[in-house]
């Protein structure tokens, strides 16, 4: 895994972070990984919440926690998982929320969100490496303070934005994000632990209403096999 992954414009807006010594140990540190150890998700994948959406398209920010560490279920995008994979819980209750907010939405077959990612949903793990079978374990590595600075970046320097904050973990992101000229939307975390808390939230309608508010193309929730 290299930073060239990243793509040419993520790499431009993004180039004083990643030339900080932090991120330079950080990449010698993954590569270590990579070559030693079973790492999620494929490395070719580490960077695909960006790669798929674009700094320019960025319209949500939807934050979790670190990558799936079962044996191919991550794909660089938070919450989604690969075609063929089964549903993990938390996305169940996600695509429960979805079917009693959304007209006409059906639960899908595949749990791949990459066709939410290209409608300029940044879906961003807040750590985006992780060992098999080990959650957790490639936290206080520098990822944290890399996507923390990529949510203060977005805050300043876009408008209008919808942050999708779920769980106590991505509550505490709120502290980065300028709310006078953003939506901030605040739930339990979806996963099953929450006993039912994420129900009722709306958050899906009311991203789409504040869209609709600034003159933006609303989402469309569909799910489908890429």
């Amino acid at each position: 895994m290299a930073i060239k992954t990243l793509s040419t414009e993520w790499n431009h807006i993004l180039k004083e972070e990643i030339e900080k010594p932090y991120f330079k140990q950080l990449q010698l540190d993954i590569n270590l990984a990579y070559t030693t150890k079973v790492i999620y998700p494929p490395a070719k994948l580490v960077f695909n919440a960006f790669n798929l959406c674009t700094f320019n398209d960025v319209k949500i920010v939807l934050i979790g926690q670190d990558p799936y560490h079962g044996s191919g279920q991550a794909n660089g995008l938070c919450f989604s998982v690969n075609d063929g994979i089964r549903l993990p819980p938390s996305l169940q209750n996600i695509f429960k929320e979805l079917k009693t907010d959304i007209k006409n939405f059906e639960i899908p077959q595949t749990g791949n969100l990459e066709s939410w990612a290209k409608q300029g949903i940044l879906m961003l793990n807040s750590v985006l490496t992780v060992e098999q079978g080990l959650p957790g374990s490639h936290k206080k590595l520098g990822w944290e303070t890399f996507t923390d600075s990529v949510i203060k970046l977005i805050s300043a320097k876009k408008e209008h934005i919808v942050f999708l904050l779920w769980g106590n973990f991505a509550l505490g992101k709120a502290e980065l994000i300028d709310s006078s000229k953003h939506l901030i939307l605040r739930a339990a975390h979806p996963s099953p632990l929450a006993r039912g808390a994420f129900f009722g939230c709306q958050h899906f309608s009311k991203t789409n209403q504040y869209l609709k508010s600034k003159g933006l193309k609303e989402i469309d929730w569909r799910v489908s096999t890429i």
